[in-house]
């Protein structure tokens, strides 16, 4: 096979790749427009049984222990991933590395993976299960844990994809914590934790491929993609 042939056959499956992404974005973002729709005006099932097993636990240990997760797990983290990108990107970019491309477009999908929630919440204008400041859904909590881990997945797929396995681990179990502290607290429903995560992952998976952070390239491709960049 001619390199012609082989670059042809590379690009063909490289735009399969973000055709499905593109395609797994639009479903994720829709079904969580739809789960919004649904618990607007009324609680489900689910959202019941959780709020009432926690009750008036949140008051005590229970609610404690919640919130000093949601100290740690929340709005703190992609703003303190955002300040180190944009740290990273001027010092990359006065040492004329081509890795400040990868960590400005990474600042950029952050900023709209975190745009969800903020964005979202006053449309849904959904009530808390208690008492509490701002609309319900979808978490902001939620949806800054997992914006942060879903850039860092993507940073490390670029930058150190050793890391990558042990990054990826973080994002899921930080993220499931954050939905658990969140609901543990009686501040959010499981539906808001779950429309968090749909918004994140969905908006993730359109923004990332658009700016070409998605589907990551190869060792071969970065080394090239380097070198490129310092000539």
């Amino acid at each position: 096979m001619t390199r012609s042939a082989v670059i042809r056959t590379t690009r063909s499956g490289k735009y399969g790749v973000v055709r499905i992404q593109y395609l797994i974005g639009a479903l994720l973002l829709t079904a969580f427009i739809a789960l919004g729709v649904v618990v607007r005006e009324a609680p489900v099932s689910l959202d019941r049984v959780l709020r009432d097993a926690v009750g008036t636990r949140w008051q005590g240990d229970l609610g404690t222990a919640a919130n000093v997760f949601s100290a740690v797990l929340g709005p703190p983290l992609p703003i303190l991933l955002g300040v180190g990108l944009i740290v990273a990107t001027f010092r990359l970019r006065r040492l004329g590395d081509p890795r400040a491309w990868v960590t400005l477009r990474v600042l950029v999908l952050l900023g709209a993976c975190r745009l969800t929630s903020l964005v979202a919440k006053p449309v849904f204008d959904r009530d808390r299960p208690r008492d509490y400041s701002d609309f319900s859904y979808p978490s902001g909590h939620v949806a800054s844990v997992a914006s942060t881990g879903f850039a860092a997945v993507v940073l490390c797929l670029w930058l150190a994809p050793r890391l990558l396995p042990t990054v990826r681990a973080i994002a899921v179990v930080a993220t499931l914590l954050a939905c658990t502290a969140r609901i543990a607290l009686g501040v959010h429903w499981i539906t808001d934790t779950l429309g968090s995560v749909l918004a994140v992952v969905g908006v993730g998976l359109l923004v990332a491929p658009a700016l070409s952070l998605l589907p990551a390239p190869g060792r071969d491709a970065r080394t090239e993609e380097g070198r490129a960049g310092r000539s």
